[in-house]
This record gives C-alpha cells, sequence and structure tokens, in this order.
C-alpha cells in the first residue's frame, strides 16, 4: 500500500478537525502538563542543581554539628535524595489499581497533582529552612506523584480516543514527557535558573502547570470507556463522547465497547496478583513486560539522567554540555511531533523491531567513538550525533508506540491491573539503574554501552517473533492473535479459558 504526500496532509488535517471539532484538544493538553510532563522535567530537573544541592548539604551539616561532613555523608545524603524520587513512584505505581479504580480517571489526576502540590510546598521553603530533610520528604512525594499519574494519564489517552487515532492521541503521552525533560533542561541553563541561589524554585517550576490541571480538569469529560464499562452509564458515555469529538452517534466506538463489556461482563477487575496468575493474558503480559524492559534499559534513561557523566567521558568541554544535553531534548520532542503520523501508517510491530536494531547499532557506535575518542580533536564530537540518531531511533519507534500497544492489549478488566505490574517494573528499573550506571561506567569505560546494545537487540528479535500487530484491530481480533502465538509449537496461553470468556 503506498501513501503520497497528500494522503497524509489529508490524514493530519482530519486529526486536527476532529481534535478542534470538541475539547478532546484541551483535555490532551491538561491531562499531558499533569501527568508525563512531570514525571519527565523530575528526571531531568535535578541534574542542573546537583552541585548547589550538595553544598547545601555539607553547609547545613556543618552549621548543625560545627564541623565538616565527610564527602561520604554528603554523597549518602544525595543519593537518597535521587533515588527516594524512584520510592515514591514505586509507590504511587502500587496505588494506581485502588486509586483510579476508586475515584475514576479524572479524580486520580486531581489527586495527583494535589500530591505534587504538597511537594512544592514543602521543597521551596527548604533551603530557607537549612533542611536537607524537606527535600528528601518532597522527592518522595514527587516520584508518588509522578508514579499516579503517569499510568493513569496514559489510561486516559486510551480511553479516550477513537480506534482510528488512538495511536495518534496517546503518542502525546511520550510527547508531553520529553517537554518535560527539555523544560527541566532548559530551566536548568545558568541564564534562567540554573544559579546556586536559585536551585530550590528549578525543583519547583511545574507547580504552575499543576495549578492549571487542577483549575480546569474538573471541567472536561471523564473517559467514556471507563463511564460505559466500568460504570454502566451509556448516557453518560455518549455525552462525554460528544463533548470530546463534537456531535455524532459514534456507533462504532459504542460497538467496540459493548463487545469488551460482552467479554468482561462475568469478570470482575483484577488485582495485581490476580493478572499475574491469569494464564488468559499471559502472552500479553510477557510481551508487554519484556518491552517496558527494553525500553527502561535500552540507555534512554541513562543518557536523561547521566547526560553529563557520558558526555564528559566522551571529551566533550564541560562549558558545553548544557548545551549539548538541550539539544538531546530538542531533538527528542521534535521527533515525537513529528512521527505521529508513522504510528498510524506504519504499524506498531514494525516501529518496534526495527527501532529497537537501530539503537542497538548506535549503541555499537558509541562504544567505538568512545574508545578512539584520543585519536583526534573531531572524534569526541560524533558520539553526541550517534546519540541523536539513538534518541530519533527510540522516539519514533518503541517510545512513541508502547502506550499505544499497553491500551489495545488488554480489556477493560485487567487494564488497571497491568499498569500496575508496569509500573512497578518501570520504577524498579529506573532505581536500579541510578544505582547500578555509575558503576558501570566507572568499571568498564565506554564498553558498559555495549550492555544496552544487547538489550536492544534482544528486544529487536523478541518483537520481530511475538509481537502481533495491533494497528487498527478490534479487540476480538486481538485476543486471537496472541492466542495463536506459539514457543516451540506449544502455546502458554490456556486457549480454554479465554474461549469461555469469549
Amino acid at each position: 500500500m503506498h501513501f503520497t504526500v497528500h494522503d497524509s496532509e489529508d490524514r493530519m488535517e482530519t486529526f486536527l478537525q476532529k481534535l478542534t471539532r470538541g475539547k478532546a484538544l484541551l483535555l490532551i493538553i491538561i491531562l499531558g502538563v499533569g501527568g508525563s510532563f512531570q514525571h519527565g522535567y523530575q528526571t531531568t530537573g535535578l541534574s542542573s542543581p546537583s552541585p548547589f544541592i550538595q553544598r547545601f548539604i555539607n553547609s547545613t551539616l556543618y552549621e548543625r554539628y560545627g564541623e565538616a561532613p565527610s564527602p561520604q555523608t554528603v554523597t549518602m545524603i544525595w543519593s537518597l535524595i535521587v533515588s527516594l524520587y524512584a520510592v515514591g513512584g514505586f509507590c504511587g505505581a502500587i496505588s494506581v489499581n485502588f486509586i483510579t479504580g476508586t475515584l475514576g480517571r479524572k479524580k486520580a489526576m486531581i489527586c495527583s497533582s494535589c500530591i505534587g502540590l504538597v511537594a512544592a510546598a514543602i521543597v521551596l521553603p527548604s533551603k530557607y529552612a537549612k533542611s536537607y530533610e524537606m527535600i528528601i520528604i518532597s522527592r518522595i512525594l514527587y516520584g508518588f506523584s509522578a508514579g499516579l499519574s503517569s499510568s493513569t494519564h496514559s489510561m486516559y489517552l486510551g480511553e479516550i480516543s477513537p480506534r482510528k487515532i488512538r495511536g495518534l492521541v496517546t503518542l502525546s503521552y511520550s510527547t508531553f514527557q520529553s517537554l518535560g525533560k527539555l523544560s527541566g533542561q532548559f530551566f536548568g541553563l545558568s541564564e534562567i535558573l540554573g544559579r546556586e541561589e536559585q536551585w530550590n524554585f528549578l525543583l519547583g517550576v511545574p507547580t504552575i502547570f499543576l495549578l492549571v490541571q487542577i483549575i480546569v480538569l474538573p471541567f472536561l469529560p471523564e473517559a467514556p470507556r471507563y463511564l460505559f464499562i466500568e460504570k454502566g452509564e451509556d448516557e453518560a458515555c455518549k455525552k462525554a463522547l460528544q463533548r470530546l469529538w463534537g456531535k455524532g452517534d459514534y456507533k462504532q466506538e459504542m460497538e467496540e465497547m459493548l463487545a469488551e463489556q460482552a467479554i468482561i461482563s462475568a469478570a470482575q477487575p483484577k488485582t495485581f496478583m490476580q493478572i499475574l496468575r491469569d494464564n488468559s493474558v499471559r502472552w500479553q503480559l510477557v510481551i508487554i513486560v519484556t518491552i517496558y524492559f527494553c525500553n527502561q534499559m535500552s540507555g534512554m534513561n541513562a543518557i536523561s539522567i547521566f547526560s553529563f557523566d557520558v558526555f564528559l567521558q566522551a571529551g566533550i568541554p564541560k562549558n558545553m554540555i548544557r548545551y549539548v544535553t538541550l539539544g538531546l531534548g530538542l531533538t527528542e520532542i521534535v521527533t515525537f511531533i513529528s512521527s505521529g503520523m508513522l504510528v498510524e501508517r506504519a504499524g506498531r510491530r514494525v516501529l518496534f523491531w526495527v527501532g529497537y536494531g537501530l539503537m542497538s547499532a548506535c549503541w555499537v557506535l558509541v562504544t567505538v567513538t568512545l574508545t578512539l575518542k584520543d585519536i583526534n580533536f573531531w572524534v569526541p564530537y560524533i558520539t553526541p550525533g550517534v546519540i541523536i540518531l539513538f534518541i530519533i531511533f527510540f522516539c519514533g519507534g518503541p517510545s512513541g508506540s508502547t502506550p499505544t500497544l499497553m491500551n489495545e492489549i488488554f480489556i477493560q478488566s485487567d487494564r488497571l491491573a497491568a499498569y500496575v505490574v508496569v509500573g512497578i517494573q518501570r520504577w524498579l528499573l529506573l532505581a536500579l539503574l541510578g544505582l547500578v550506571f555509575p558503576f558501570l561506567v566507572a568499571d568498564l569505560g565506554s564498553y558498559a554501552f555495549v550492555l544496552f546494545a544487547v538489550i536492544c537487540l534482544m528486544g529487536c528479535v523478541f518483537t520481530f517473533l511475538y509481537l502481533p500487530e495491533t494497528k487498527g484491530k478490534t479487540l476480538l481480533e486481538i485476543s486471537k492473535d496472541f492466542r495463536s502465538i506459539t514457543v516451540c509449537g506449544k502455546s502458554i496461553t490456556e486457549e480454554s479459558v479465554m474461549e469461555t470468556k469469549l
């Protein structure tokens, strides 16, 4: 099937028309600034003020005890500030099933934003109170807010979007996360807030966006699928669809929800342990857990968190590193925005396996350039170029397609528990990477990136062999594809269980 430039323009025009016909565009923006944007900002926002905060810890301890603390003590407290964010995120991910299932999608997002406001109210006066403990508490609360809002944001997007444009709508999750990372890098510049006297304000920048979400979100519709399938309110569902996407009968969307409701009519929403024991979704869990593992350990998080150390090792001058990382952030967000049509045109499966394959090749090249950095003055500057290519392949492939896939392969009664599973995995891996990566770089040098290359190659082979295409398919068609997956001629899914549900 061939596509022309006019086909692409017509599709984009249709998509923009649908977005602006109702309140869908406004809801996507409000969800974004209070959702994945917050996690993206917190990922990079702590990098720039790190030396200032460590000096603050040192001076605070000196004032309290009258003697200079050991470097190990300062490093330990700084490590707690960094790593306890992931602990908070882990707790937030565990709470997704209960909070979102009890309050609904909209109120859960508002609850998350309120927790983020409390975190900001604690961190802003911490400098004047001479209390690094307040920074630690705020980081835990920021993490809890991000763990709750990230999963709820992705789920909310999947439940408001019509099937034909679900990929484009859910791509906004990754776009806002990248925008958050870019904002953390931008505000961290010394010309903006990246100065010692303003580090507490730098950590509290996202507060204004949380306030916007708390004020505006109550006036926007709840997720139609949640209203119809979980609450049984078909009239409220129709009104929500019309408020979001303009006037219409939305017969196709209602029929899809009816089909899904028929599947789960005899099933209650599953808990974390129930979905782990349910053989009918075993392949869905195996695939999504593997994809999230490959995404988290692909090296993208290492670049976001430890970009300064990576480029310093590559030989980039210190005074240029912040601007290089800002360029990486710009590349990430531009790629997400420009690859929107690719998600719907190419499908999900090909973007995964091709993206992972190209990412693996990029890490091999990075290893080579880091090893040969001393042979000529221009060699170190190849490394940022290769990493930019890696970001393009990551954002245009696996990262942009993962939120869409998550909403397409799980039915409503399984989706909340599945988000808990991958949320726990995401935060545990983030904490593990934060603890292990500095030691890997110290012990292995440039060869540390070979590990990322191997993981990306594993993701390429796995998705090529086992990931079914989900683009444009109904839930029943996707479930049938998963039941047909076999390993060595045997299926790990008990087909009879699924047939009973259907």
